[in-house]
């Protein structure tokens, strides 16, 4: 079976803190009719730092849709690389054993898609297949673990390799003054990431079921309006209340599969706030401790979307992992309203040859 094997996380250096941010929104928004709900909203997300690709004077200001996508290029280009280099390593493979390359970001665009200079740079054969995604947002990165499972399945040899790079940063829109747009301009941070699922071998998370399931007329809640001055975030205030009626598909997902939802031995999901968390350990009636991954990158990272599912999977992997054939679930959440989810056991190589 397809094993997804230790992701590769990287953060750009510059940092700014809780405290910076809520301090730039009272300076920028003095006269906002609703900074101090802002104020709060933004406080109770939990996030203490995040990282941008740009100090924070650039970051303020904006230069024009095509400068920041140029930059977007720029910084895919220069930070891409090491993370897919760390992630082959990590799965004892090289670039010349992966066959297909899935891609997403929802924070900037290129065609042809970063896979293709990937592809011409990194020693990738010409006959790897290119699955880039842009419009599943902070649910890609399940989206990417179950297109690679997918194919994995239909080509069993066949090795793939995620890549995820999110500058949320390059989003930020000074004219957008609804208080969704100023929450997410204290939630939301930049990361790369990237990860192999082997179809043979490895160690980590070995994927045996995976699902789909978008919530009817919910398709507003996240969105992107795209004008002359790029991507501007809309986010509905319903959007906190999903976890109620995701956490039964979660349930339904696992007893297909013979398990218990709520009781399994890791879960790592995508964490869009602290209510996200908070609710699925409500619904599935599970102790918070189980969400600690994924709450540990909200916290340092803020909402890094597409890149979150594979942090929190990367924490698991330096606390030392799961017990061997410990049964786990991951699920990313994002627009659509989508949820992408699969199941899976922890595998650890060593063990397998052993047996």
């Amino acid at each position: 079976m397809a094993t997804l094997c230790r992701p590769s996380v990287s953060v750009p250096e510059h940092v700014i803190t809780m405290e910076e941010t809520l301090e730039l929104a009272r300076t920028h928004h003095a006269d906002h009719p609703q900074l101090p709900l802002a104020l709060r909203l933004i406080e109770n997300t939990g996030v203490r730092t995040r990282h941008i690709v740009q100090p924070i004077d650039e970051t303020l200001r904006h230069p024009g849709f095509e400068e920041r996508n140029r930059v977007y290029v720029a910084e895919a280009k220069a930070r891409v690389p090491a993370v897919v280099r760390a992630a082959l390593a990590d799965a004892e493979l090289l670039a010349s054993d992966i066959d297909v390359i899935v891609y997403v970001s929802c924070t900037g665009f290129m065609m042809p898609s970063l896979t293709a200079w990937l592809i011409n740079t990194m020693g990738f054969d010409s006959t790897t297949r290119q699955i880039p995604i842009a419009q599943l947002g902070c649910a890609a990165g399940g989206a990417a673990i179950n297109r690679a499972h997918d194919f994995c399945s239909a080509y069993p040899e066949a090795n793939a390799l995620l890549v995820s790079c999110e500058f949320c940063s390059l989003c930020y829109q000074p004219t957008d003054l609804g208080v969704g747009s100023l929450l997410s301009n204290g939630l939301f941070g930049d990361g790369v990431a990237a990860a192999v699922v082997r179809g043979r071998g490895g160690t980590g998370v070995e994927l045996e079921r995976n699902g789909s399931y978008l919530i009817p007329r919910t398709e507003e809640w996240i969105a992107y309006d795209v004008r002359a001055t790029g991507f501007h975030f809309l986010l509905d205030k319903r959007v906190p209340t999903t976890m109620e009626p995701l956490a039964p598909v979660l349930r339904e997902l696992a007893r297909r599969h013979g398990w218990d939802a709520s009781d399994l031995d890791f879960y790592i999901v995508h964490a869009g706030g602290p209510r996200i968390l908070d609710d699925l350990s409500k619904f599935l009636e599970i102790d918070a401790y189980a969400f600690r991954f994924s709450r540990a990158t909200l916290t340092e990272y803020g909402n890094i979307a597409s890149a979150v599912v594979l942090d929190a999977l990367r924490r698991l992997f330096d606390a030392g992992g799961a017990a061997h054939r410990a049964r786990g679930m991951l699920a990313g959440f994002g627009p659509g309203i989508t949820a992408e989810m699969a199941l899976g056991r922890w595998q650890r190589a060593a063990v397998r040859e052993a047996a």
